[in-house]
């Protein structure tokens, strides 16, 4: 959650709609091997999930989702136990101390612990200018020691304003965590989070990290050497995201301007060089996709941590409307410094064709280097609202796509639906895990008596969790 739309869906009434068409009827792109989507949450107003795959028993899978029944947002998770097949609902995942908690994350770590990532506030200062008027707020980690099924009840702090009235008082937000996997690395074990932090002048990007299985967290430093706009629109930094190589070199990204910056720490993140443009692209935020309130293009980062031909690659991936409609793309170098490839449209419908692809996620399977990008994907629509979920998967290098259909019906948002700012995908020895949001069905949303909206089913949308897995 970007608190922006998150905040204004709270005065919105969304009317949402749902296709009964099926993707096997309308697209001629096959369905992905072994294809199972679950609904893994109940109607109500969530959104923004994140999924993470146990590397040391990949039967364990964790998929966290902000937003609730009420208009208080809660951070949720559900547990799997047998490689994503089913989901069980965590408890305990609530922090009762804020009235707000979004932006969920979640990673594995070394060790097999898995860490939730949230922010947390009581409420918000002007819209879209969060550090004006700003309440206290902060972002923490809660951990679990059994695959997700409970967590531990205290949360440790990275950054946070406790009271609302400190000196010097900003607002964090959108915070990202990861974990240093790699038996390779002596820095194994390490855990980071990175995230924008809103000032009244400008914004900057900040960074943490813990190196204790996250009881304790470095002083925030500011990572960014160019201040963004302070406002959460575009000319503000935002989408910070990282990947860590085997050797644990790690590399962060983010949105500057229309541009991608790249920095790369070789030290664990004790520090960071100077951040460098690697890529122009069009602007981050794009809001003229129907029946959606905001739809952002920030980039992924992922490095080749395998041992097949393309190990220590880097690649990015984005999406924006450079095409006139919105198209996903990767581009990929050897090394930070090297040279970055041309574009590679990832979406292989027909070019210039009116329909939108957009919320991409990309991952590389750190077994086999295959490079995957999962996306929202309106291509059998001409009036571009209909959406079903794309997976795109790369055994060359980044070099060109093969496209699949992940699910088999269509959904349809109307009226500024809100979907989130993203998705995410995991992938680990050809199996690839996916999360996204969906608008509930139509039972949920059908009013009461007529000309009465369902005060309980109005703007209701659903957590999915995907699972596919290709031939080994």
């Amino acid at each position: 959650m970007r608190p922006g739309p998150f905040y204004r869906c709270i005065y919105l009434v969304l009317i949402v709609s749902a296709s009964p068409a099926s993707y096997a009827q309308e697209t001629a792109i096959p369905r992905a091997p072994g294809a199972k989507v679950t609904e893994v949450s109940s109607p109500a107003r969530y959104s923004e999930p994140s999924i993470a795959v146990n590397p040391n028993d990949p039967s364990q899978v964790v998929v966290v989702y902000q937003g609730g029944p009420a208009v208080q947002g809660s951070a949720n998770a559900e547990y799997s136990t047998d490689g994503g097949n089913t989901y069980t609902r965590a408890e305990g995942t609530r922090d009762p101390n804020w009235r707000v908690q979004g932006d969920v994350t979640v990673t594995f770590d070394n060790k097999g612990h898995a860490f939730l990532c949230y922010l947390a506030f009581d409420r918000l200062g002007t819209p879209s200018y969060w550090a004006h008027g700003a309440g206290r707020n902060g972002i923490f980690v809660r951990r679990s020691l059994d695959g997700g099924k409970t967590w531990e009840k205290d949360a440790n702090a990275v950054k946070a304003w406790p009271t609302g009235h400190e000196p010097g008082l900003q607002f964090e937000d959108e915070p990202r965590i990861f974990a240093d996997n790699s038996p390779e690395s002596p820095y194994a074990g390490n855990l980071y989070v990175g995230w924008v932090e809103w000032q009244l002048d400008k914004s900057v990007m900040l960074f943490s990290r813990s190196t204790d299985d996250g009881k304790s967290w470095s002083t925030p430093q500011q990572v960014s050497v160019h201040p963004g706009l302070p406002r959460d629109d575009n000319g503000s930094l935002g989408g910070y995201l990282q990947a860590i190589g085997s050797d644990g070199s790690m590399y962060a990204i983010w949105d500057d301007g229309n541009n991608i910056v790249l920095t790369s720490s070789l030290d664990g993140g004790r520090s960071f060089s100077t951040p460098q443009t690697v890529l122009e692209v069009g602007p981050p935020y794009f809001g003229d996709v129907p029946g959606v309130s905001r739809v952002e293009g920030f980039p992924q980062i992922a490095v080749d941590s395998s041992t097949g031909p393309h190990r220590g690659r880097l690649y990015i991936c984005w999406s924006d409307y450079r095409n006139g409609d919105v198209d996903v793309f990767v581009s990929s170098a050897d090394s930070p410094a090297g040279r970055w490839t041309a574009p590679v449209r990832v979406n292989n419908d027909a070019i210039h064709n009116g329909a939108d692809q957009f919320y991409q996620w990309m991952t590389i399977d750190p077994k086999t280097g295959v490079v995957y990008v999962m996306f929202y994907d309106r291509r059998d629509d001409a009036a571009d609202r209909k959406t079903r979920v794309t997976l795109a998967r790369s055994v060359d290098g980044g070099r060109s796509f093969d496209n699949y259909a992940w699910t088999d019906t269509a959904f349809q948002g109307q009226q500024n639906t809100f979907l989130g700012d993203y998705t995410w995908l995991a992938a680990f020895d050809s199996r690839v895990f996916g999360a996204w949001t969906e608008n509930a069905p139509p039972a949920a949303n059908a009013p009461q008596s007529a000309g009465t909206r369902n005060a309980q089913g109005a703007g209701m949308t659903v957590i999915r969790a995907g699972r596919a897995e290709f031939p080994k």
